[in-house]
């Protein structure tokens, strides 16, 4: 019965094994995620340690070939806890670094010669391996509960009841292993037919072991796609505004102008608009370098003499715009002759810079392009007043 139990259990344990195996390696390939290189890892060496264990159930397993099998089978059981361990941690801290890939390596070859030349039946060799198994899946445990994250709980709780069932299996082939008498003959039956379906038990906790990794798997690329998706906003809102900005004079340009009409749609605003005289004579006499200059000093001009909330606009190459709500027409003028008056101060020592302008009302919900144009042109009339020698305010 307990031979039967054991091949029939262990059995399903190895299908269910590959299968895990099969899946994880399917989902590595279409997603790509590091961290499941480790899950990989970890149920190929569980398979290896199961197929150790059915030819001993099986009674396949050739004279003087127990330490050499007891090896293989300590090796990849220890690689599947470890693996598993470090999957978990990548889990659960990203980017943290843990044990070393030499340790690690040095730990499973060491263990697994120490416990085949240690251990000198099955029973020490199932105590040896479940116990320090049952340790590390609760190391695991204890690692997901602190961090708290979420989505982690399935795989807290898949872990968990590996690491008890690991602690309960050490137990029984540790207490198999105490000399005969010890047991009474019903403990020793009951503890058989235990060691002998403990693997359909094993297989129930890595299913769900395999659900709570694909569950905390699947919270984090959510979180990664959400904080991607943000930084995606948060970019394109700098791409905006740079194309909003004109790279010159670091004020805004013509594209911005729908919003700043869309704001000053309620309640109205005072339009001025500026154009440099003869600025083309600038640029021919000193050349581009020093007109670029001086087109920085007029947006600096603007910055100074109008106030915080007027929009301030570069609207052509030596053309500004002023939206300022809440201003009146005879505030507006001084505001112009303000900033003519701080050019002018800056004449000695760059050269001198005129301009005029042109003040619109935009009404309330009005038109704003016919107000543009409307500045444009009484900007036109103070040009021509000025040639005139009539003043350059209109």
């Amino acid at each position: 019965m307990e031979l039967l139990l054991g091949r029939w259990s262990t059995g399903a344990q190895v299908t269910s094994a590959v299968v895990l195996a099969m899946f994880f390696a399917l989902l590595l390939r279409a997603t790509q995620r590091p961290e499941l290189r480790w899950w990989v890892r970890a149920w190929g060496a569980n398979c290896v340690a199961l197929f150790v264990t059915l030819l001993y159930w099986l009674e396949l397993v050739p004279d003087g070939f127990q330490r050499l099998l007891s090896a293989v089978y300590l090796a990849a059981k220890t690689a599947f806890g470890l693996y598993l361990l470090q999957g978990t941690w990548a889990l659960a801290r990203p980017g943290v670094p843990s044990l070393r890939d030499g340790w690690r390596r040095g730990i499973i070859v060491a263990y697994a010669i120490a416990g085949a030349v240690t251990f000198d039946t099955v029973n020490q060799l199932g105590a040896g391996q479940h116990l320090p198994l049952g340790i590390l899946f609760g190391v695991a445990t204890v690692i997901l509960l602190r961090e708290r994250r979420r989505g982690s709980a399935w795989l807290a709780a898949g872990l968990g009841a590996r690491a008890l069932l690991a602690l309960a299996e050490g137990s029984a082939y540790f207490a198999r292993a105490l000399p005969p008498g010890t047991l009474s003959a019903g403990a020793e039956e009951r503890i058989g037919l235990f060691l002998a379906s403990h693997s359909a038990f094993d297989s129930a906790s890595e299913w769900l072991l395999a659900l709570g990794c694909v569950l905390a798997l699947w919270d984090r690329a959510e979180r990664e796609l959400r904080s991607t998706n943000q930084e995606l906003l948060v970019a394109q809102e700098d791409l905006r505004r740079l194309v909003d900005r004109d790279p010159l004079t670091g004020l805004a340009n013509r594209r911005s102008l729908p919003a700043v009409f869309r704001a000053a749609y309620g309640s109205g605003a005072m339009l001025l608009f500026f154009d440099l005289d003869d600025f083309k004579l600038v640029n021919d006499t000193f050349g581009h370098r020093v007109g670029d200059a001086c087109l920085r000093r007029v947006a600096d001009a603007l910055r100074e003499c109008f106030r915080p909330e007027d929009a301030i606009v570069r609207y052509g190459g030596d053309e500004f715009l002023v939206v300022a709500a809440g201003m009146d027409e005879a505030m507006a003028l001084e505001r112009a002759e303000a900033v003519r008056a701080r050019l002018a101060a800056l004449a000695p020592q760059a050269p001198a810079l005129a301009f005029s302008v042109g003040v619109q009302r935009l009404e309330p919900s009005g038109d704003a392009d016919a107000a543009v144009q409307a500045a444009d042109e009484a900007m036109y009339r103070a040009k021509h007043a000025t040639a005139l020698g009539l003043g350059g305010l209109p």
